[in-house]
């Protein structure tokens, strides 16, 4: 509970009132300033007295695409004894602020309200806490509230329709696709982790279980399995704020297509993001998630991948690189990426290896020109 500026002006104008009237002998402006300082006392009583009330707030959904509609829900139920007289309620939207007129409401009564997010911007926004603010009629005194918890809004990339990476060749005329490198077995040990319901007995990993002293199984992943792995450029000199969005958008797009067709995929980064190699709903939400954060952070004299990732062995299947228009590659060059795609080129063209557009939608448009590259 706090005076409004308001209210501290009305205390201002009851002392000078009563200085006046004491200095020239006037009991009307004595009686003015009684008036004033009773209101500003009467203010602090009406505020001191919150609304007791019980407050969900629901975000739906919780992640959506940059510039489609988000809705929050907000639930008040009063749950005091008696009647209410109703409030302002504040939600802090990241870097604004909702205001919710709340209606009176009868003990045990509640109301629901609805109220656009914002989600021009990408990125996690933070929904809360919620501000319940209660002042008097005349605005001389206020008293806010804290209630409820913070929920979040992810704001994903734009999604454009693209083809997926082709992630394999042909061994022979009569076999299936493949990655590369060629196939050494059966299968390829990808971990070994904590054995569980169902496993196959035949991959447990003894050494493993009798160190840990719990059955460990070994992971594997059939090498024949599609991949397809993105690099994009995070380094502030590679291109512009407005070129990354459209470089983070073809990210996205290209892992999201990849990923639903049940390839394995991975997301690097300049900065040393390197995410989880998998395919299926709950990868795709991990790459998301991780495009809805990046940001220009990587240091300017920093290469095009990280050093701690710069592998000796390519990375097995499509791999494609998602850089500024005049990007040297540096080492990534031994990789021998299967296509690079270079954002804000002011010459767009299309070759065998290399995607030159002006932003998201061009580059999109000719990779599905190219049949997915």
């Amino acid at each position: 509970m706090r005076l409004t500026r308001r209210g501290v002006a009305v205390l201002i104008g009851a002392v000078f009132c009563y200085g006046t009237g004491e200095l020239a002998g006037y009991p009307l402006l004595r009686a003015i300033a009684g008036v004033l300082v009773g209101a500003a006392l009467a203010a602090v009583a009406v505020t001191r007295f919150r609304p007791k009330v019980e407050v969900i707030r629901s975000v739906q959904p919780e992640r959506i695409e940059r510039g489609k509609p988000a809705l929050a829900t907000l639930v008040v139920r009063n749950s005091a004894e008696r009647r209410h007289g109703g409030f302002v309620a504040h939600d802090s939207v990241g870097t604004e602020v909702k205001q919710v007129q709340v209606r009176a409401l009868a003990p045990g009564a509640a109301a629901t309200y609805h109220y656009e997010l914002p989600t021009a911007v990408r990125g996690r926004i933070e929904v809360g806490p919620l501000v319940l603010n209660r002042s008097d009629p005349f605005g001389l005194a206020r008293g806010d509230r804290t209630v409820g918890e913070t929920a979040c809004l992810w704001a994903y990339p734009r999604l454009h329709p693209v083809r997926p990476a082709k992630a394999g060749h042909p061994r022979h005329h009569h076999d299936g696709p493949i990655t590369d490198p060629p196939l050494r077995g059966s299968a390829d040990l990808r971990a070994v982790r904590e054995y569980v319901l169902g496993d196959e007995v035949r991959h447990l990993h003894w050494k493993a279980s009798a160190r840990t002293g719990q059955l460990m199984v070994r992971e594997y992943a059939d090498p024949a399995q599609l991949r397809f792995t993105a690099v994009l450029d995070t380094r502030p000199d590679a291109m512009g704020p407005d070129v990354f969005e459209e470089a983070v958008e073809v990210a996205a797009s290209l892992l999201y297509a990849s990923v639903s067709t049940g390839q394995h995929c991975r997301l690097i980064t300049s900065s040393g993001v390197c995410t989880p190699v998998g395919s299926g709903l709950p990868v795709a939400r991990v790459l998301l998630d991780e495009l809805c954060l990046v940001a220009q952070d990587a240091p300017g004299d920093a290469p095009l991948v990280p050093a701690s990732q710069l592998t000796p062995t390519r990375p097995g299947g499509a791999l494609v690189v998602i850089t500024g228009p005049d990007t040297d590659l540096g080492t990534v060059r031994r990789w021998r990426p299967d296509t690079v795609i270079r954002l804000g080129a002011r010459q767009p063209v299309a070759d065998t290896g290399s995607i030159n557009a002006l932003d998201a939608a061009d580059a999109v448009a000719r990779w599905n020109a190219l049949g997915g590259v």
